[in-house]
């Protein structure tokens, strides 16, 4: 693996970890899942997924808020969502031909920050499913207490750091990375 990659590959993981510490107490409020996203947009699914799975290794093994087995697992591998997606975004994404459409740079931030409800909601559905048979909690009851407020306020923040962050990041790593184009409207 090319050096360079390694360390920007490097430096999401530290990121990802680094802010989910950083940001504590807001709870449910994190960086993770963007800087997961963006890695697999940038490395592809595998890297994305390998970001995702190393961050929650370190954090969730050190997390401030306690460890249980079956809801670390369920966060580390739901995680991988996120880096799997940005991989599977790259490759069907036409960011030219978003950005032909009329005010076409607002509707990339637009499409980022949807896409992140979508798959912030699958990943709360599922950690909520396995918090629910950890707690003895009825499923249906753990889904709804976990949705309500913590996943709105996980949807809403991904929503806002997905749409404001992606651009300007993906086309700061393709800089890093040589300078290739993204392809997405410059700032």
């Amino acid at each position: 693996m090319h050096s360079q990659k390694l360390a920007v590959i490097i430096l999401l993981t530290a990121l990802s970890i680094g802010t989910d510490y950083a940001m504590l107490f807001l709870y449910n409020v994190k960086l993770m899942d963007l800087i997961v996203f963006i890695g697999g947009f940038c490395f592809g699914p595998f890297v994305g997924a390998f970001i995702g799975i190393i961050s929650w290794v370190v954090y969730g093994t050190l997390n401030p808020m306690g460890f249980s087995l079956p809801i670390w697992l369920s966060t580390m591998f739901s995680e991988t969502i996120y880096g799997i997606a940005g991989g599977i975004v790259r490759k069907n994404l036409n960011p030219k031909a978003l950005g032909e459409f009329k005010d076409g740079q607002v509707n990339i931030y637009f499409f980022f920050g949807i896409l992140s409800m979508f798959l912030t909601f699958t990943y709360d559905l599922i950690t909520n499913i396995v918090f629910g048979c950890v707690s003895g909690w009825s499923i249906p009851f753990a889904v709804i207490v976990g949705f309500l407020p913590f996943g709105l306020i996980h949807m809403l923040s991904n929503a806002f750091f997905f749409g404001l962050g992606c651009v300007p990041a993906i086309n700061a790593i393709s800089k890093v990375m040589g300078g290739e184009n993204s392809g997405f409207p410059k700032e």
